[in-house]
C-alpha cells in the first residue's frame, strides 16, 4: 500500500482500485531495472500520477500500459544516473530486498534478484537491461518490448541476446537446501566476527569474493576482495579493530540469498548475504552504506 497521507492516491477513486493490482508487478521491474527499493518505489508513485492523469476508458491493457511507463522512467533515470556510478566510491550492491521485511512489496524470494544477477544487470546498458527483464523475467513480447523502448522488434532482440549471454554467467547454479545454509551461515557469522580464519578456511571456497558497499560513507573496502587467504586476513583484521562488537538482528534470506542482519559498532545496520556452491561460499555480499538500509530501521 501507499504511504499514509499520500492525498493524491487517497482522492484517486477508480484509478488507484485499477492500480493497486500492478503494484507489485511494478515495483518488480523499477527494482530489477533499478537495484533500489526506495527509488523503484518513487517510479511506481510516479507512474500511478500518469495512470490518474490519462484518459483510462483508452487503454487496452492497463498493465502492459503501466509497464511501458514504469520501463521508460527507469531507463530514462539510468541514463541519468551513469554518471553518479561511475564515481561511485567502493564496489556497488543493489539496496538489499530483506524477505521478512518486504515480502508483501517484492517477491524477494525469486533467484532472479540475488547479488550476482543484479551485478550483472549493473553492467548491461540500460536498453539491454529493459529488453532482457521484460522479455526474460515479465514475459512481455518483442513487439510491445519495441513500442516500449522505441526500437524495432529485430533490435530489441539482440538486446535481450546480449543481455541474456552476459546474465546467464552469473546465474546461480542450485540453491543450496536450507539446513547447509543455515549451518555455513552460522559458522561464517561466528568466524567473521570472531577473525577465526581456522573456521573460515574451512567454509570458504578458493576463489571466493567478498564485496563491501559502503559507498563512501562508512569503511569498507574499496575494491572487490579476492581469494580465500585474502578475506580470512580481511576478517582477522575487522574483528581486531571492531572487538567483535556487532550485534546479530537475525539471520533472514537477502535477495533470495542466505544472510543476516548485525547491528554494528556505530549502530547502524549491516546486511550480509552468502552465496553457497558445493558446500562452500563462493561469494560474500555485504552492504553497509546507509543510504541503502533505511528500510531496516522502520
Amino acid at each position: 500500500m501507499p504511504p499514509d497521507g499520500d492525498l493524491s492516491y487517497a482522492t484517486a477513486g477508480g484509478a488507484a482500485e485499477s492500480f493497486e493490482p500492478h503494484r507489485r508487478r511494478l515495483t518488480s521491474l523499477a527494482y530489477r531495472m533499478l537495484g533500489s527499493l526506495a527509488d523503484a518505489q518513487d517510479i511506481v508513485q510516479d507512474a500511478f500520477l500518469r495512470w490518474q492523469a490519462a484518459d483510462r476508458a483508452e487503454v487496452r491493457s492497463p498493465g502492459a500500459w503501466l509497464s511501458r511507463v514504469v520501463t521508460r522512467l527507469a531507463v530514462d533515470q539510468l541514463k541519468s544516473a551513469r554518471a553518479r556510478r561511475e564515481t561511485y566510491v567502493g564496489p556497488w550492491l543493489p539496496e538489499p530486498i530483506v524477505e521478512d521485511l518486504t515480502v508483501e512489496t517484492i517477491e524477494s524470494h525469486a533467484q532472479d534478484l540475488s547479488f550476482a544477477i543484479m551485478l550483472g544487470l549493473e553492467r548491461l546498458s540500460p536498453l539491454e537491461r529493459a529488453a532482457f527483464l521484460l522479455h526474460d523475467v515479465f514475459d512481455v513480447s518483442f513487439a510491445e518490448i519495441a513500442d516500449t523502448l522505441g526500437r524495432s522488434e529485430a533490435a530489441c532482440r539482440q538486446l535481450a541476446a546480449r543481455a541474456r549471454s552476459q546474465i546467464r554467467k552469473g546465474r546461480p547454479r542450485f540453491r543450496a537446501s536450507e539446513a547447509e545454509a543455515q549451518s555455513l551461515l552460522t559458522a561464517f557469522y561466528e568466524a567473521a566476527r570472531s577473525g577465526d580464519t581456522e573456521t573460515l578456511g574451512r567454509v570458504l571456497a578458493e576463489d571466493v569474493v567478498c564485496h563491501t558497499d559502503g559507498g563512501g560513507k562508512r569503511l569498507a573496502a574499496l575494491n572487490v576482495v579476492v581469494g580465500r587467504a585474502k578475506i580470512q586476513r580481511f576478517y582477522r583484521a575487522r574483528a581486531r579493530k571492531t572487538g567483535g562488537g556487532a550485534v546479530l538482528d537475525r539471520f533472514v534470506r537477502i535477495n533470495g540469498l542466505p544472510g543476516y542482519i548485525t547491528t554494528e559498532a556505530d549502530g547502524l545496520p549491516q546486511a550480509t548475504a552468502l552465496e553457497i556452491v558445493d558446500g562452500r561460499i563462493v561469494a560474500i555480499y555485504v552492504v553497509r552504506n546507509p543510504d541503502k538500509l533505511q528500510h531496516l530501521r522502520t
